[in-house]
């Protein structure tokens, strides 16, 4: 094995130090090689000494300022700096220096588009796959500049089997439209047939986000609720999540803090909601919820119940082209869903569910969702349903 494969070796396993005492150890041999000053360039780069690895490029370029290579190692090391005119500068070196090399071109095109700058990057992506049809950096790029799809339209269908009344069904509509990084709306419609009642609900609401600050979405729906589904309902949301590093159990959390209004014709129910979701190795994820209802009927008094809900996430299978498979499992105890009228009132329950999630593109997805409630008064639910969303 040549001792430019031993270095390469040590890379693949971020060995620095060994790789390091390679090069130095090829530098001693030949001092004014710099082929071998090249490498030792490129393993400061690799191991995160940037301040040494532009040092050792300044004083190759300052020796031989015609080699392309060493201007965009300088450039590479300019960019992980955040230095992104002088790393288009020296891109712009080399490219003088051979107009006519796709690797150039591509690293041009990710500088520019690091830029926000997507026109010339994908001008410059395009060069490259010109030069090289087989450049999968330039056609990764021209992908990744592709308009992203700002609406996500969903269709779904629940159905609700009873041991003590007739079957409920309902269907619903909605789209969310991510206007900008800040901005989102989501429209919904659903209709539901519920012990032989017909109802129909609209919702509407807006979330605002500030990087740091977290996203607050509010709503509100109306409906046409025959006695069956809330009459009225506000909610709000908060959310926050935290990056916690790549490394360790726990790599990043999320909190949630919501509250939300039903106003049904006998009814009015206030809820609080609290959410934690882990997000663990592997892309596994843990959530625990806590719900307190304050529930007020019409001639009696006020009550306030709890509930709450724990939620496993985990994947089962993927590809490259970009298709996944997931599941769920989840647990829930209480009055935990109030959108109903057969929800609301004095019974304690516990439900039992999971479901499965397909990404058939990345713009396609289907999920499939089924869960079993016992109650009290020897009572039980078995629910599923289906939902469909596509993004454009």
């Amino acid at each position: 094995m040549s001792w430019q494969e031993q270095v390469r070796k040590c890379a693949e396993e971020q060995d620095w130090g060994t790789a390091m005492q390679i090069v130095e150890h090829e530098i001693a041999r030949s001092p004014q090689d710099m082929d071998v000053r090249e490498w030792r360039a490129r393993v400061l780069l690799w191991s995160g000494r940037l301040a040494d690895a532009e040092h050792e490029y300044r004083e190759i370029l300052t020796a031989a300022p015609k080699d392309a290579d060493n201007w965009m190692g300088l450039a590479s090391v300019y960019a992980r700096e955040g230095r992104a005119g002088e790393a288009m500068a020296a891109l712009d070196r080399a490219l003088a220096l051979d107009p006519k090399r796709a690797d150039i071109h591509a690293a041009r095109g990710r500088a520019l588009r690091a830029a926000h700058n997507p026109g010339q990057a994908r001008l410059e992506f395009q060069r490259a796959q010109d030069l090289d049809p087989a450049d999968d950096e330039a056609r990764t790029g021209l992908r990744s500049l592709q308009s992203e799809p700002k609406h996500t339209l969903r269709l779904g269908t629940d159905t609700d089997l009873f041991s003590f009344t007739q079957p409920n069904n309902d269907q619903g509509t909605s789209i969310a439209s991510q206007w900008t990084p800040c901005w989102r709306t989501t429209i919904a419609g659903r209709f539901y047939r519920w012990a032989g009642k017909d109802a129909e609900k609209f919702s509407a609401s807006v979330t605002g986000k500030l990087p740091r600050l977290g996203a607050l979405e509010v709503g509100g729906t109306t409906a046409n609720d025959n006695g069956v589904i809330p009459r009225d309902e506000a909610f709000l949301d908060y959310d926050q999540g935290w990056k916690l590093g790549p490394h360790g159990w726990v790599r990043g959390l999320e909190t949630v803090y919501g509250q939300h209004w039903y106003w049904y014709s006998t009814a009015r129910i206030l809820t609080m909601n609290e959410m934690g979701i882990f997000y663990l190795p592997r892309d596994w994820t843990w959530s625990l919820g806590l719900i307190e209802a304050r529930s007020h009927f019409t001639g009696t008094g006020t009550e306030w119940r709890p509930s709450g809900v724990t939620r496993m996430g985990f994947p089962i299978a993927g590809n490259d082209a970009g298709r996944r498979l997931g599941g769920s499992l989840f647990f829930a105890v209480g009055t935990e869903d109030f959108a109903q009228v057969g929800q609301i009132g004095r019974f304690s329950s516990q439900t039992y569910g999971g479901g499965l999630r397909f990404q058939m593109t990345a713009r396609q997805d289907v999920t499939g969702v089924a869960a079993y409630q016992r109650r009290t008064q020897d009572r039980n639910e078995t629910s599923f349903g289906f939902t469909y969303g596509i993004r454009f």
